[in-house]
């Protein structure tokens, strides 16, 4: 094993995307020790044995990017560039498309906010996730929509209104995992000359992600949603705004020329915008797990995870007190996530519960969606002020959902 590796089970899976810490136990109240229930997939996803596996083959010639003469320097830029080309394919980029290397989502829209033309207003709804309502300078947020038909007829009417614009969408809810209409809206952008960005945080763990496929100009993501937990993101789109912009980060890798007054020429390409020594594990992990998704896996994942989502959601609507969140209607499409609360439980101290008497983790909150799971929660006196959230992953079991289903039903009874 390489020096300073972690160890990695590489034994054959069952599983189509095989993850670490499927083994970890929790002490939990009784004296007792149980094995962990990871349900909080959608914050933060378990390490990839592809992401893992491929960091530790990379750690022995750790060297810097873009910057060095020597072999090790060579072997980790061909790394870095050959990662870059994973997730142009992984993310179905077209030819000119740019792939920037980004921390996260959050830092791959602020980026886009960053590029846009200063006569460009931006199109959005105000129950998005904070990363894609508020970094934008010139904003139209539009109401929440009850239904898919009416976000779709709601941006078609802010754009008859506007100029230039950017509409920028979720692809799935954080808070519902209902997915939303990106091509159907996409489709109104084009006819009024707009572009789409998407914030695909969510769906890039659930299902495969086209630029081309949908038609939109931009798709953010995160590594450690994505099962890549070393601190990449990727924004993938159109390069023009890209390069007539100013650099993102000032700096080494982003000048191409500096002369004696200081005064910088500025790269081109994404090395524009990736000032500063690259993250390099990041971005091998995170093209490790891109190349790993295959068609055949990706389809293997989805009909597991909608198994066990229906397992979870009929299993907590038989659970009395138990109140799912939604926007859409219930048949509506989403990937597992499934926010709840339990009437006259606080959910803080719901999933507080879960995790100090079952060994159960979730997140409880509003979950950076403030807007939007208030909402959802109601506004009258009474209303709770938090929700549950469970969230499914690729190392979810069958025996994960029926733990916490029963959890939830033994800590509503008392």
């Amino acid at each position: 094993m390489p020096p300073f590796a972690v160890p990695v089970d590489l034994a054959p899976s069952p599983v189509p995307l095989p993850v670490l810490g499927a083994d970890i136990t929790v002490p939990v109240t009784g004296n007792r020790t149980v094995p962990y229930v990871n349900l909080d997939v959608a914050a933060t996803a378990p390490c990839a044995v592809a992401a893992a596996e491929a960091v530790n083959q990379l750690l022995p010639s750790y060297a810097s990017v873009h910057r060095g003469a020597g072999q090790l320097s060579a072997r980790c830029t061909r790394a870095y560039e050959q990662a870059r080309e994973t997730m142009r394919r992984f993310l179905g980029c077209r030819p000119g498309d740019e792939v920037v290397f980004t921390r996260n989502t959050t830092d791959a829209l602020n980026l886009v906010a960053h590029v846009l033309p200063a006569d460009t207003v931006v199109v959005t709804f105000v129950g998005e996730h904070h990363a894609n309502l508020l970094p934008w300078p010139r904003v139209v947020r539009l109401p929440l929509p009850s239904s898919p038909d009416e976000a779709v007829a709601a941006v078609d009417r802010a754009l008859r209104r506007l100029g230039p614009a950017l509409v920028t969408v979720t692809g799935a809810g954080n808070v519902t995992g209902e997915l939303w209409p990106v091509a159907d809206l996409a489709g109104v952008a084009r006819r009024h000359g707009a572009r789409v960005a998407v914030d695909a945080a969510q769906l890039a763990a659930h299902a495969p992600i086209s630029l081309d496929a949908l038609d939109v100009d931009y798709v953010a993501v995160s590594g450690h949603k994505l099962y890549a937990p070393f601190g990449a993101g990727v924004l993938a789109g159109r390069a023009d705004w890209l390069d007539a912009a100013q650099p993102y980060l000032r700096g080494g890798g982003a000048s191409a020329h500096v002369d004696s007054a200081g005064v910088a020429s500025w790269a081109t390409g994404a090395a524009r915008h990736e000032g500063g020594t690259p993250n390099l594990i990041g971005a091998v992990a995170l093209a490790a797990v891109g190349a790993t998704l295959t068609p055949p896996r990706w389809e293997a994942l989805a009909g597991r995870e909608q198994a066990l989502l229906a397992e979870l959601r009929a299993g907590l609507a038989a659970v009395p007190g138990v109140r799912e969140l939604r926007l859409f209607a219930p048949t509506h499409p989403r990937v597992g996530i499934v926010s709840f609360v339990v009437d006259g439980l606080d959910s803080a101290q719901v999933a507080r519960r879960l995790a100090e008497e079952h060994g159960i983790g979730v997140r409880d909150g509003l979950f950076c969606a403030h807007p939007l799971t208030r909402h959802l929660l109601g506004t009258h006196g009474g209303a709770p002020r938090t929700a549950v959230r469970a969230s499914l992953g690729a190392g979810t079991t069958g025996d994960h959902v029926a733990r916490l289903v029963t959890a939830v039903r033994a800590i509503g009874a008392r």
